[in-house]
Formats: C-alpha cells, structure tokens, sequence
C-alpha cells in the first residue's frame, strides 16, 4: 500500500473518542490522509462512496447503521477498501475477527495494538478478500439478537403542528426529514416537528419498518409504492400516502437492495 496515497475515513459516534483516534493514528502513520471524519453510520458509508479510501476504521456501534452494515455496502460501493473495526470487549466479535481477513481494535486502543495493525495495513496489496469479509458479516450477524435487553422501539411520538400538540402513531408516519436540530414528521395529513434529531430518532425506530435512505431521511417501508434507480446510481421513492418523491443517495440503494 502506497503510504503518500493512503486515504483513511474514521468513523465513530462518540467525539472524544474519534479524536482519540484520529490523533493516535497521526502519530502511528503520519503519513496517512484522513479525509473524512464521521459521527454516525450514514454519513461514514456516504464517506467512503464519495472518497474510495484506501482504509476504513468504522465503529461498530454508531446510531442508525452500524459499522457492520457499513462494511457491507461499503464491500460493494468500496472494494478495495482495507476496513477496521473498534469495538468495545466483546469475546464473540473478537473470536470471528480473529479467524476473518478484517482487522480489529479493542477499545481503550493500545498504541502497541494499533501500531501493529498500521504495520498490516501497510503490507497488504489494497485488495480487500471480499468473500472472507462477506463471511465475517454473516457470521456476526446471525448472533442471537440483543433485542429484549434494549428498550422497544417507539409506536407513537408526540410532534407540533403549529400551535398544535398531536399525539402521532409511528405506523402512521410516511417519512422523517432532517429539520435542522429538529425532524420534521410527514403522514398522510400532514406535516409536524419532532424536538429529537434524526441522528437520535433512528436509534428509536423498529428497524425492520423504518430504513434511512439518505442523511436526512428516513422513509417507513410500508409507506412505499415503489423505487426505481437512475443510470447515477441514486434512487427514487414514490409513496403510498403523499405525491412528492423521495431521493436515496447512491450508497444507500446497496442497503435497499439486500432487503
């Protein structure tokens, strides 16, 4: 791996902590280019469709998308892409990296730990083993679920119309849309604003209902009539309930098609 042309994207929700990071790594590999640093899933995996880096080190657990599902559009849109995930101690994600291509980083990270792992990245060709890849993500994800040790997912959320208050069935919502620090809530009477932001509301929705499709939204599954893909990539949602369309960026149309 060429060292004056090794781009890296670092993905990881918490900020201390990606700087932390993003710090260790400059003294680890100075020459190393970060060209994106990323709060959340959907902004990392729109990073590594945008910038093709060389290297990716993506947290596992980041709201919406988890670096998990990251990794396995970004397989698709990023090949080449050497991916790294962080995690915090989990002897069952460590037992499958540990037999798989990927490379990890245990949190709190060891400068030894990771100086190691630079010295790997280094000496691979830039060529991802996309099958031994593919292999580790099937194999993480068919852990048993986690679902009864964390909090249900909402059914209804309270919004404002105006002067108005309205008591609003999530089932009931079409889409959410990024409102800057707020959301905006869209049914199929109309529009109202959530005081949550949209980074925080995915982490709440049923995740088998509810797909974000671009940063700033996140459309109900079951409000869709249909989608189609242009010759860019990028995708077209129509809806049951509403005459406007919805776009999904590129990266995002890898995730719709594993649906």
């Amino acid at each position: 791996m060429s060292e004056a042309a090794c781009t890296c994207v670092v993905a990881e929700d918490e900020a201390l902590l990606r700087q932390a990071l993003i710090d260790q790594l400059r003294a680890a590999w100075p020459e190393l280019q970060i060209v994106a640093e990323c709060e959340d899933g959907a902004s990392a995996l729109e990073a590594l469709a945008e910038h093709q880096p060389q290297v990716a080190f993506l947290d596992i657990r980041m709201p919406g998308l988890t670096g998990l599902e990251v990794a396995a559009a970004a397989a698709e849109a990023t090949p080449s892409t050497q991916i790294v995930f962080v995690t915090a101690y989990d002897q069952y994600a460590i037992d499958a990296f540990e037999r798989g291509a990927v490379d990890y980083l245990l949190k709190p990270i060891a400068p030894q730990r990771l100086a190691a792992t630079v010295q790997r990245l280094k000496a691979r060709t830039g060529n991802n083993d996309a099958a031994a890849l593919a292999a580790l993500l099937e194999k993480l994800g068919a852990r048993p679920s986690q679902a009864a040790a964390s909090p249900p997912p909402l059914t209804w959320i309270t919004a404002s119309a105006g002067r108005e208050t309205r008591l609003i069935l999530v089932d009931e919502v079409a889409y959410f849309r990024a409102d800057n620090k707020y959301t905006t809530v869209v049914t199929a009477e109309g529009e109202a604003l959530l005081r949550t932001p949209i980074r925080e509301l995915l982490s709440m929705l049923d995740p088998a209902t509810f797909k974000q499709i671009h940063r700033s939204t996140i459309v109900n599954l079951k409000a869709i009539a249909g989608i189609v893909r242009d010759d860019s990539g990028r995708g077209t949602v129509r809806l049951k309930s509403r005459p406007e369309t919805l776009t999904v960026s590129a990266p995002f149309m890898t995730l719709f098609r594993h649906m």
